[in-house]
């Protein structure tokens, strides 16, 4: 089954948005920091939400409804540069897959919302190509990867926050899937507990360039500091 944009609460991008949001994701539009102040790799981690074969993979069930904005944003290629400069400068990747049992006993049968419609759909199964993470990203000695994500939060029903305190990180830098809400979620719970949030305008993606477009405009400067993958890693 192929989930549509509009069975995970969305409306389809409109074009004319487009240029508004790759503006966005180039650090020009408004509340989007330009300034740069130096990580230490040492005490940074990066942290890429649900990059798996379901989102980002032909043949994925929800491939169809995020391909678009991640053709837009070039996300994939940019959070492969990413992931190969800052690990080869000694940041920590960690990797937050969310995966389910056959049957989803995890969740309740009276699950709604955007969980819901991962039920409904039968993604991300633990035991299926889909929840697999993508070749592209592969994890690769040294890295990460999170336990137990069965929710939006990558905090959530994790040992995400004892992994990054026991490494020692500051600096919590965040890519992936949806912009708005697991990425969304994931930032604002990073700025509760007191890192140093940085969210990747250039490596993400939403159901829609509307959605991508308010996120990273107007609620990410609230919860973190955006930039590009390129500021980023010349703030290293």
């Amino acid at each position: 089954m192929v989930l549509k944009a509009t069975q995970l609460g969305s409306r389809a991008g409109a074009p004319r948005l487009a240029a508004q949001s790759r503006a966005v994701r180039r650090g020009g539009s408004r509340g989007i920091s330009t300034a740069r102040a130096a990580m230490d790799p040492s005490k940074t981690a990066v942290v890429l939400i649900e990059y798996q074969n379901e989102f980002t993979t032909e043949g994925g069930k929800l491939h169809d409804a995020v391909k678009g904005t991640m053709d837009s944003t070039g996300m994939l290629a940019n959070t492969k540069s990413v992931v190969e400069k800052a690990r080869a400068q000694g940041c920590k990747i960690v990797h937050a897959p969310i995966s389910f049992s056959d049957d989803y006993k995890e969740l309740s049968d009276g699950i709604y919302g955007i969980l819901a419609n991962v039920k409904e759909g039968g993604c991300f199964k633990a035991s299926e190509w889909g929840a697999q993470i993508c070749d592209e990203l592969a994890p690769a000695e040294g890295d990460v990867v999170i336990e137990g994500k069965r929710g939006l939060d990558g905090f959530a029903s994790t040992n995400l926050d004892f992994v990054l305190r026991q490494n020692q990180i500051e600096n919590v830098v965040l890519g992936g899937f949806l912009t708005n809400c697991c990425v969304e979620s994931t930032m604002r719970t990073a700025y509760e507990k007191g890192y140093q949030v940085v969210t990747l305008t250039d490596c993400t993606a939403a159901t829609s360039e509307q959605e991508l477009e308010a996120s990273v405009n107007n609620t990410w400067p609230m919860f973190s500091k955006p930039m590009t993958s390129e500021d980023f890693l010349g703030n290293l």
